[in-house]
């Protein structure tokens, strides 16, 4: 039994397309749709649209589509079922239970009960005679029991089994333990183990206060890793998720702390700045950096001062940048880190050190400085080539102009010169970018790139008649009983694809009375997105009759289905379009 259809239209119909993203993006009306910056991807000018006519989504930079249901499927990190209870949970809807929808529910919902409840293991274990080194690491680290507290800070034994036989005992079995990275197999023996041993634990807990992951750091320095995380699972993505947004979320209307350990924002966050966030074990990405830009409009980049920290906050500033964020960097004096820095100093002068930040162009200006001796012209030419290349890279006109004021003033080299540089070595840039956008376009378009329909390519033809088809029964559902009738008896045989053939077998299911919520759960969100991309395409044409239908088909059946001589020419024509639209 699946979630039934009408239950999903009725899900979709209280929870408007436009208005659940308008809480993730700044939406503005441009005719019947409406457009907003692309929460998938980095970009600087508007390519995300909703069509409010079709309740659907596309992303004319990144590829991404569907409907609300998908949205959220993206945007919060969610499977299918887990998303229409976060849809049916803000609509005040009860969901239906069936046993495969239930299945998959009582699996996510089992790997939080495990974590929850190993959290609880690995907290009671700190106060435990064996966390002796832990308590003594913590009091090293000036954490108080307030701060344990309110992290829920914890500590895993030095033990091969001391977590899986307390989780045993609770009713947790081996292969589930394994599944939310509480336990390892081991390859040569084949026994289950502690992932988790002799480290001081770090719950990660989501916006609903559901632990979703650990942090563990070893106690021992001379272990390898010192930090070991949980590696993704069905609750958990490390990519999309930061430690204490828990906390910072509600705190972050003037500036996100962002810093580099967990170590850092609990020292931070205890001197009574809650609004202090830490990646999970990896260097930012651009999901972490769009999901700091939904609750704030700057992040104040808090790393180690070492070269480490240093070359990290320089690889954080485009991301930040390109989600829209304002961006500043700390610059501390005799202090490695936060944490150091607080305790030397305290959180009144931690204050004035945010206060008085660097702005982005500051600090990366500072970080070419610091590698030549401009009083030498050589070197000096070459501080002002690499300036130029990071002022070139800014996309407000704005930005540019007072930057190249700022290093005109500071490389005491006429303005107009390294103007003329910068605007050379950006022009640069749009014609590289430019080229790689025409030669994405024709391998696309030849299929060649095409990782969603792997046998587009040879089968160009056949696939862009499979997709006019499937579009036009997406757009107007009583042409699949045309389709199926006896006079063109069309049929799965027909597709040529096997991605064609699987859209077609689940309109088979449906009957023709497609819904994007309802083919979600049989199709990934990258594919749900290309399906949403044939209903778009269709609905931009003004001729989607019978007629179309009969010739898409006829094509499809025809046996030659080589690459087609026009491929060439429909890359061109979308190339100039995109040209015209800027």
């Amino acid at each position: 039994m699946r979630i039934p259809q009408n239950f999903v239209e009725e899900l979709k119909y209280r929870n408007k397309i436009d208005d659940v993203i308008s809480s993730y993006v700044n939406l503005k009306r441009t005719g019947s749709n409406k457009t907003g910056l692309c929460p998938f991807h980095s970009e600087k000018t508007p390519s995300f649209t909703v069509f409010t006519n079709t309740e659907t989504f596309h992303c004319f930079g990144c590829g991404a589509g569907g409907d609300v249901i998908t949205f959220i499927m993206r945007a919060e990190n969610l499977e299918y079922t887990a998303a229409l209870e976060f849809l049916a949970k803000r609509a005040g809807m009860e969901m239906p239970v069936d046993n495969e929808h239930k299945s998959e529910m009582l699996k996510r919902s089992r790997i939080l009960e495990m974590n929850k409840d190993a959290a609880k293991f690995f907290n009671q274990m700190l106060y435990s005679p064996e966390a002796e080194r832990a308590r003594a690491y913590l009091e090293k680290r000036k954490l108080s029991s307030a701060a344990v507290k309110r992290f829920g800070l914890g500590y895993a034994p030095d033990s091969f089994d001391a977590l899986r036989n307390h989780m045993k005992k609770l009713g947790y079995g081996d292969t589930e333990l394994k599944e939310a990275f509480l336990c390892g197999k081991s390859e040569r023996t084949g026994k289950f183990f502690d992932y988790f041993r002799d480290r001081l634990i770090f719950p990660i807990i989501d916006n609903f206060s559901n632990v979703i992951a650990f942090g563990g750091r070893a106690i021992n320095d001379e272990v390898k890793p010192k930090y070991l995380n949980t590696s993704d699972t069905p609750v958990f993505k490390k990519s999309r998720n930061l430690f204490a947004l828990n906390f910072a979320r509600s705190c972050a209307d003037e500036y996100i702390i962002l810093c580099e350990g967990y170590m850092d924002v609990i020292a931070v966050n205890m001197a009574g700045f809650s609004n202090a966030v830490a990646t999970l074990g990896t260097a930012l990405t651009s999901e972490q950096a769009r999901i700091m830009a939904k609750y704030t409009k700057k992040v104040v980049i808090s790393y180690d001062s070492d070269d480490a920290g240093q070359n990290a906050a320089k690889r954080a500033i485009p991301l930040l940048s390109e989600a829209g964020i304002e961006v500043s960097v700390l610059k501390m004096k005799d202090a490695k880190d936060p944490d150091e820095y607080i305790k030397k100093f305290g959180a009144t002068k931690f204050k004035l050190l945010i206060e008085g930040s660097r702005g982005k162009f500051d600090f990366l200006c500072d970080t070419v400085l610091k590698k030549y001796d401009i009083s030498v012209p050589d070197e000096k030419v070459r501080a002002a080539h690499e300036i130029c290349e990071i002022i070139a890279g800014f996309y407000s006109d704005v930005e540019r102009s007072v930057y190249i004021s700022k290093a005109a003033e500071r490389l005491s080299i006429e303005e107009k010169s390294i103007r003329t540089d910068t605007e050379r070595i950006r022009k640069k840039k749009i014609r590289e970018e430019d080229g790689e956008r025409m030669r994405k376009i024709i391998s696309d378009t030849s299929g060649y790139t095409d990782n969603i329909n792997r046998e587009r390519v040879g089968n160009t033809r056949a696939a862009k008649a499979e997709e006019t088809i499937i579009g036009l029964i997406l757009l107007y559902p009583e042409l699949f009983s045309k389709a199926v009738s006896e006079e063109y008896a069309l049929c799965s045989e027909d597709f040529k694809t096997s991605f064609g053939r699987r859209i077609f077998e689940a309109l088979e299911k449906l009957g023709g009375k497609a819904d994007i919520g309802v083919l979600a759960a049989d199709f990934s969100v990258d594919e749900i997105s290309r399906i949403t991309d044939m209903q778009r395409k269709r609905a931009e044409l003004t001729k989607n009759d019978e007629s179309v239908l009969f010739d898409s088909i006829k094509a499809l059946r025809e046996e030659k289905n080589e690459t087609s001589g026009d491929e060439l020419a429909d890359a061109m024509k979308i190339l100039q379009a995109k040209k015209h639209a800027k």
